[in-house]
């Protein structure tokens, strides 16, 4: 964890020292030109610069150890930096909006050097150059902030480039495309920022898990001797590398309490290993295995069941002959219009089936299914 968050700051640290460069190079050449599209390119750099200080901030406070108060880290102060950085960048797209506006209503006439073209050209390049490195080390040490920093520098070296281009039309034919320009790079600043946020506020009120990650994960389970089937995996994100979990299993209801909790251990250990997932709770659906009369109900309760739309998933069938219960979790999906209406329907026609019977089923969620 001290790597990664090294390895973050590192990253950060270059980025900050290569846009405040670029910001002070476009600034010159865009007061000197009179150009209102490159100093907004500098502007944006500079925002870019104050990103990744938030980004540092954000990967020291994350790297904080457990405490009382936070027991399970500081990691999602990650997902906070990364908001701080999406309001940063759309605060700098309405900016540059209003100042792109007013050069429309009140144009001035640009002053282009090959000098400041050549700086502009270095910028593109530096600029893809970074967005580059700094993605791919995003992706690599699962740093979002780091992903969406990178990803905006690639942005900005196709705005560094269309400002490059709108120069070179104005020295060609006299014609003046800054002010317009401008307000077509505040519209992209603007898009990259509500797409950040969008996708910041999603994690933070909590996602649906990876559908690969839960899918390898039910798979190694089910591998497990002793495990009859693999239900309501749950995980919950504590950061980008910290994720907490439960999950339901299916044992014969033969299997004594003894063997249960080593079978428990075993399922927790294994999948720490293989994911450094941490399941810190594996719950138990006990399986009807020497009554024939209870396999004969479950087949014709599964029958039942599968006549509704909408019906993803029925586990943790249990007939207890003791206290007349019959007991099953039905996963219904979201697209249903009425989901509570398809559960009702389907209690009511089983307890018509079953008289003699309790009905006691559980409307399950589709948490991490698809």
């Amino acid at each position: 964890m001290k790597e990664r968050e090294n390895v973050i700051v590192r990253t950060s640290l270059i980025g900050i020292a290569a846009n405040i460069l670029l910001a002070a190079f476009k600034a010159v050449v865009g007061i000197l030109s009179h150009s209102i599209a490159i100093v907004l390119d500098a502007v944006n750099n500079l925002s870019d610069a104050l990103s990744s200080v938030i980004t540092i901030a954000g990967a020291r406070l994350a790297g904080k150890a457990p405490d009382r108060k936070h027991p399970l880290g500081h990691g999602r102060v990650e997902y906070l930096s990364a908001a701080i950085v999406a309001v940063i960048v759309l605060y700098a797209g309405v900016t540059s909006l209003v100042e792109s506006v007013k050069k429309i209503i009140h144009p001035e006439i640009p002053d282009y050097s090959i000098v400041s073209l050549l700086i502009i050209s270095v910028a593109v390049a530096v600029k893809i150059i970074l967005g580059l490195y700094v993605k791919k080390t995003g992706q690599k040490v699962s740093s979002e902030a780091l992903e969406e920093s990178g990803q905006d520098a690639l942005n900005d070296s196709v705005i560094s480039a269309s400002t490059l281009a709108a120069a070179i039309i104005f020295m060609v034919t006299g014609l003046k495309l800054e002010a317009y320009l401008g307000v077509i790079i505040s519209i992209v600043i603007l898009k990259s920022g509500i797409d950040m946020l969008r996708s910041t506020i999603s994690k933070i009120v909590g996602e649906r898990a990876d559908s690969e990650l839960t899918k390898q994960i039910r798979k190694s389970v089910a591998g497990i001797e002793g495990v009859g089937g693999v239900y309501d995996l749950i995980l919950h994100s504590y950061g980008p590398e910290k994720q907490l979990g439960s999950v339901h299993i299916e044992v014969p209801d033969t299997m004594r309490a003894d063997e249960i909790d080593r079978l428990e251990r075993i399922v927790q250990e294994t999948i720490y290993e293989q994911y450094g997932v941490i399941l810190t709770a594996v719950g138990i659906y006990s399986v009807n295995t020497s009554d024939d009369k209870a396999v004969a109900i479950r087949r014709e309760v599964m029958r039942i069941i599968g006549e509704h739309d909408y019906i993803l998933q029925v586990h943790g069938f249990y007939l207890d002959q003791e206290k007349k219960e019959i007991r099953f979790d039905v996963i219904i999906d979201f697209e249903a219009g009425d989901r509570a209406a398809i559960f009702d329907d389907i209690v009511r026609q089983l307890q018509e089936r079953f008289p003699d019977y309790e009905i006691r089923p559980t409307m399950d969620l589709d948490v991490s299914f698809s």
